[in-house]
């Protein structure tokens, strides 16, 4: 059931929504709380990873967690611990617009608590609600990754429900068509190639020191690695 105040009885229960909802966030966070000499002085607010699918959020965001001596969250897991499905389960059971609207509510229990990494999925900066949310509590970084890299990645996996059905790479390039312009909103663009994550990592770090603080308290736009 909806805890009190929620009385939309139109969305399934129980599922992921209303598990979101009545319970808070776990913090399931992986961290190595070992000190290392080139840990640079944490952010004030939490960093967030964005991207498409194979872009390497979630690698990247615990190497550069560790670096920043911060948790590392990913928000799919959050999300699936929540409902109680995996994610493709909850876009076969109950679409994408369900899932979406969880995964926001997920996303801002996470913004409310300590500054963390979070990685998100591919679509979550796509949500227009989502994407106003992470803007004004977060630092967005868009990894940005090519189309031949992105299907290496992707091939190895088979769990990506936008993926399940067509050709990879021709799915792989709508979603580039589509979702690259909106992702070049996030306040900082790092491409993620196939070079080791730590390279990637070092790229990030150095984007940050460039910015008077991981605060967003410099005007909004990305601000592209070149």
């Amino acid at each position: 059931m909806y805890p009190a105040g929620d009385t939309d009885s139109t969305v399934p229960t129980p599922g992921l929504i209303s598990f979101a909802l009545a319970f808070p966030v776990s913090y399931n966070c992986w961290m190595d709380r070992t000190d290392t000499p080139n840990r640079q002085s944490r952010p004030d607010r939490t960093i967030v990873l964005v991207g498409l699918m194979g872009a390497g959020k979630s690698t990247v965001g615990h190497r550069l967690a560790t670096r920043l001596g911060l948790p590392f969250t990913d928000a799919d897991t959050e999300i699936e611990e929540a409902a109680g499905l995996e994610i493709a389960e909850i876009f076969e059971r109950f679409g994408e617009a369900y899932f979406r609207d969880g995964e926001r509510r997920v996303i801002a229990r996470l913004l409310k608590g300590p500054p963390h990494v979070l990685a998100t999925g591919g679509g979550a900066f796509m949500d227009s609600e989502t994407r106003a949310l992470l803007r004004q509590n977060a630092l967005t970084i868009w990894l940005r990754a090519d189309l031949e890299v992105l299907a290496e990645r992707c091939s190895r996996r088979n769990n990506r429900p936008l993926l399940a059905d067509g050709n990879l790479e021709d799915t792989l390039r709508k979603l580039i068509e589509v979702r690259y312009p909106v992702y070049a909103e996030a306040d900082i663009v790092v491409d993620s190639s196939d070079e080791p994550h730590e390279a990637i990592v070092d790229s990030i770090l150095e984007r940050l020191r460039e910015r008077p603080a991981a605060s967003g308290t410099e005007p909004s736009g990305a601000d592209a690695n070149r």
